[in-house]
């Protein structure tokens, strides 16, 4: 021990932190420190592989070094350190500091070591009654055992307190610029292990298709420490090296290094790496190192030819990680960290929630793990500026809905960094690792495979295996065969009867008895409001005892029995002036319960007993004034209410974060476009810009005119040809709304105009000399041209932003036109087009958006002989979200959107009758479970399956629309068909005869075909003269 330096100004700037904030905790109620006067840690022998506890912590926080068999006693005005004479010289050197240290020396005498242990307690009871312990503190030897005797007989009137999270907050957890720097060199060399080296070996391991087992490769991980060569040449993910000053031998391993693969995870980290061969498949990899007693800790998940659900619930798994980082920084409370990612998996992945972690970290610096400091649910400890975290996301267990071999049936996702806590975005010492998915992510099969595919094609091939049915050869409707083809039908039954029994599996599983009241009704509540805090806040004017309108505080003061009274706008109802005679009366009504004039205004019995103003009224001989109030009054109400609507419309906007802008080079850029909503003022075309985060449309009128969109809230991104359309778009869709001008909006589009107006064709110099059919086709030429051009450039653009935007999982998206149809979502006829992900109408505002996965069902309605047209109804998995309709869709389309439906896998119903979804969503959000327990959406399909007309009771549902509405929509179809009355007849005949007996002679049958011939003629006949006698 030669060697040792202790730096005695660290030591007393530490210890005088630590001492100031335990005089500060005494200060404030002994919250922290529970009460104690003096603190008593222990060291005794070293093990061989030494744990990191708070006492090794402490030796090393304040001295730098481990010094076994001592102990020291801290008070609020000096330290005591009581240790062997070897050790004792290097004491000497912190002392003489503005905190008194006062080091005893242990020697051979027994008796003299007993009289050293017995000063120790004197001073321990001198100090208070209290003395602050690590109780989970298990230091063994003959120095603990003599200590523990010696404690026990002289302070038997001494309480033990639990000092650990005092010691946590009070010492380790806020670190100072010196640790900071210990711990970010200590991450780089966790990054520079894993990748560029195992990232490296792994590769060449799968790529040669060797075997090689988990504890063999991790061997090889766990000896590159010792490779001072490798330290020196090591070039991390950014291109850097290693800190100048790196010193190697003062790495140390904490934490593996640990690779699992195969099917057998272990996100505890609790064993080694085992002896089974390394699969190709879902492979972890998890690290930590202590360089200079600061620990760093890493883990990433690597993926091997993953299927779609994998990459799914990884990107996923990023996104929670992404939002626990957002959500850490300065003065947060642990628990709403966690509960921030829980809710958003309860809500976006419920299958995952089981298997997501208990906690999402945990406190890391001289501890590898602070037991103080654990990220979950129920810890309220608050995080506090250079604190540092492990952070672990993880999914465990994981079911594989498509396994490659047995050894792949369960898989585990998980990310682990190490960071730190700051006012504002936490820095991630390790997040130079990549952690995105294309960065994680190797696909090692046949060429053919791996061979990346326009995603243009990509998207055409997806939907044309499922839905191929649906792609025609003929380009008019008209020309289609709208006649229902049997087999197809018939698959389609199958499907849906197993695509329903799936429904109701799954929300039968969803909505569990235990969460049957989680979706009701919302309790309403009596609300409260407050108009003034103090007496002297009343306007000046309620001296004179007069109705005083205060708009400022949005209060009527009323005098009553000679005091004024305030009351809120929002507990009054209306104001009404009415004269008698010479006397004018103001009468006011309020808000109270029991009244019964409408849901909007019904107030909830908070108090039974209560009594409640209906209304005052007051008279005088100024009617011009009581006017002049009244009017006031409803001024007041209507804009109260109005700003209670803008609130509650504007709940679900969000705040974006700010755009970090590309400065080092020129962005990429969109030029002469306009957007959608438009922007305020003169509408003159704009640029769109690529930046970092996000793009950007600046408007050439004003710099502060500019709409920023970051590619975190992107959900879809479009982009729609202008072929058989005016415009050619890019359309994005948002996650959560945004605020344009006044107005929040989830879809931006941006767009330029195909036809070309910068030419007028009737006064253009060639056409005064050219005429016919020549100049035509050259003018259609250009104008094919100019389209595609225009097509060529949007889409290059879109795909710019997908890349832009991969690690957001932005893809581009384009509608496919022959699977489209024409519908009624809003108030005008528009053409709806499918795409991979969703079915939309981008084309005239308002946009419709309608992600296929959100839906939960859809319903067809109106579906019935004779008329024209039927609606179409989704219904959401967010049972709070009102259902889409399109209505008026061309009865021609029926069937192409019935296979659409199919085949994009939901399940979907048919009915005669327009139903009233407003009742059937209110029974469905009252109680899912019991919804789902009575049939679920069992009640829609009974239209379905019914078959041949069969003849039963028509109970009246409380669902259906009432039969005067009916009558009237089938009035206004069948006023619009061709719809023939004989065609029933027609119909009912043929159904007879189909049903007839078999084996019937030929004779008999071609009796039967001459008089079905005559009678068919004779109606021919009669339906002729009809016809003639109407003209």
């Amino acid at each position: 021990m030669a060697e040792i330096k202790i730096d005695s100004k660290v030591f007393q700037e530490r210890l005088s932190h630590f001492i100031t904030a335990w005089k500060s905790d005494k200060r404030s109620g002994d919250a922290l420190f529970a009460g104690a006067s003096s603190i008593v840690i222990l060291m005794g022998k070293v093990d061989e592989e030494p744990e990191f506890y708070k006492n090794n912590a402490m030796h090393f926080w304040l001295l730098g070094y481990e010094f076994p068999t001592t102990l020291m006693l801290f008070t609020l005005d000096t330290l005591y350190i009581l240790t062997t004479q070897k050790k004792a010289k290097y004491l000497y050197q912190i002392k003489g500091g503005r905190i008194p240290v006062e080091v005893l020396v242990r020697g051979k005498d027994a008796a003299e070591n007993e009289k050293l242990f017995v000063k120790i307690t004197d001073a321990i009871k001198a100090a208070g009654k209290k003395v602050g312990v690590l109780t989970k503190d298990n230091s063994k030897g003959p120095f603990i055992d003599e200590w523990k005797k010696t404690f026990a007989e002289n302070c038997k009137d001494v309480e033990q307190v639990d000092i650990a999270q005092a010691l946590s907050a009070g010492a380790f957890s806020v670190k100072d610029e010196a640790e900071l720097r210990a711990m970010r060199t200590s991450s780089k060399a966790c990054v520079a292990l894993l990748t560029p080296y195992f990232l490296d070996e792994m590769s060449d391991i799968l790529d040669q298709d060797k075997k090689i087992k988990h504890s063999a490769l991790a061997d090889k991980v766990f000896g590159k420490i010792e490779d001072t060569k490798f330290w020196k040449t090591v070039e991390l993910p950014n291109r850097q090296k290693m800190p100048s000053d790196f010193d190697p031998e003062q790495l140390d391993w904490i934490l593996g290094p640990i690779v699992q693969s195969g099917g057998k995870f272990d996100l505890k980290w609790q064993s080694d790496s085992d002896d089974q061969p390394l699969h190709p498949g879902i492979i972890i990899a998890a690290m930590g190192l202590r360089y200079k007693s600061y620990c760093s800790q890493i883990a990433r998940t690597f993926m091997v030819d993953p299927n779609k659900s994998q990459e799914s619930n990884y990107k996923f798994l990023l996104a929670v990680h992404n939002l626990i980082l957002k959500e850490i920084r300065d003065g947060v409370a642990v628990k709403d960290v966690y509960n921030k990612a829980y809710n958003l998996i309860k809500s976006k992945k419920p299958e995952l929630e089981k298997h997501f972690l208990k906690n999402v970290g945990y406190g890391i610096g001289l501890e590898n793990k602070d037991p103080t400091l654990i990220l979950n649910g129920k810890n309220s400890r608050t995080l506090r500026d250079g604190m540092t975290l492990c952070i672990t996301t993880g999914f465990s267990d994981i079911q594989n809905p498509d396994p490659q071999d047995k050894n792949s049936k369960v898989y585990s996702l998980v990310l682990t960094d190490t960071i730190r806590v700051t006012p504002n975005e936490v820095v991630v010492f390790t997040g130079e690792a990549p952690s995105d998915a294309d960065a994680t992510s190797f696909f090692f099969k046949d060429e053919e495979e791996t061979q990346p595919t326009p995603k243009k094609e990509k998207r055409d091939s997806r939907v044309g295996a499922v839905a191929t049915k649906n792609i025609t050869s003929t380009r008019l409707r008209s020309e289609r065969n709208t006649a229902p083809d049997e087999d197809a039908e018939k698959r389609r039954r199958a499907h849906q009867k197993e695509l329903a029994a799936k429904k109701q599996k799954e929300g039968l599983t969803k909505y569990a008895e235990s969460t049957a009241d989680k979706n009701g009704v919302e309790v309403k509540k009596f609300k409260r409001f407050e108009s003034y805090k103090r007496d002297n806040q009343f306007p000046p004017k309620v001296r004179d005892m007069g109705i005083v309108i205060d708009q400022k505080n949005a209060t009527i003061v009323l005098p009553v029995m000679g005091r004024p009274v305030p009351f809120h706008i929002n507990t009054i109802k209306n104001a009404s002036k009415s004269d008698e005679g010479d006397w004018s009366f103001l009468r006011i009504n309020f808000l109270s319960p029991g009244q019964g004039v409408g849901r909007k205004d019904e107030q909830p019995f908070e108090d039974a007993s209560a009594h409640f103003v209906r209304s005052l009224t007051f008279r005088s001989m100024d009617g011009d004034r009581y006017a002049d109030i009244a009017n006031q009054i409803s001024n007041l109400k209507r804009e109260a209410v109005k700003k209670e609507q803008e609130k509650k419309d504007m709940e679900d906007v969000v705040e974006q974060d700010k755009l970090i802008e590309i400065r080092n080079r020129r962005p990429a850029v969109l030029d002469n476009v306009f957007i959608r909503p438009a922007m305020e003022g003169k509408r003159v075309p704009g640029k769109v810009e690529i930046h970092q985060n996000g793009i950007r449309y600046q408007s050439p009128l004003s710099t502060t005119q500019r709409v920023d969109v970051l590619f975190s809230n992107v959900r879809h991104l479009f982009f729609q040809p202008c072929q058989n359309e005016l415009i050619v778009i890019i359309h994005l869709h948002l996650k959560d709304p945004i605020l344009f001008g006044k107005k929040k909006t989830k879809d931006v589009q941006f767009y330029r105009e195909a036809t070309d107006i910068q030419f007028d064709e009737t006064g253009n110099r060639k056409r005064k000399y050219r005429y016919g059919d020549e100049d035509e086709f050259e003018a259609e030429q250009e104008e094919r041209r100019r389209r595609a051009e225009l097509d060529r450039l949007f889409k290059s653009f879109a795909e710019k932003i997908a890349e832009a935007g991969r690690n957001e999982g932005i893809e581009v998206d384009m509608p496919l036109r022959d699977l489209g149809f024409n519908g009624v979502p809003n108030r005008s006829n528009v053409y709806i087009q499918p795409t991979t992900e969703c079915l939309i109408q981008i084309t005239e505002p308002p946009f419709m958006v309608i992600t296929l996965e959100d839906i939960e069902v859809a319903h067809l309605e109106r579906v019935q002989f004779g008329l024209k047209n039927f609606d179409l109804v989704f219904v959401f998995k967010d049972f709070n979200r009102p259902p889409a309709h399109i209505n008026t869709i061309p009865v021609e389309s029926l069937e192409d959107v019935k296979e659409f439906l199919d085949s994009s896998d939901i399940a979907y119903s048919e009915g005669p009758l327009n139903l009233n979804w407003s009742v059937i969503m209110k029974t469905v959000t009252a109680n899912p479970h019991q919804f789902f327990v009575d049939g679920g959406w069992g009640f829609l399909q009974n239209d379905s399956d019914d078959e041949d007309g069969s003849e039963e009771e028509e109970e009246e549902s409380m669902f259906e629309i009432s039969e005067s509405e009916l009558e009237e929509a089938s009035e206004s179809s069948e006023d619009d068909s061709d719809y023939d009355s004989n065609a029933s007849a027609e119909a009912s005949d043929e159904a007879e005869m189909s049903e007839e007996e078999e084996g019937e002679d030929w004779d008999e049958l071609e009796r039967k075909a001459k008089k079905r011939d005559r009678e068919s003629g004779l109606e021919d006949e009669d339906r002729g003269s009809k016809k003639a006698r109407k003209r």
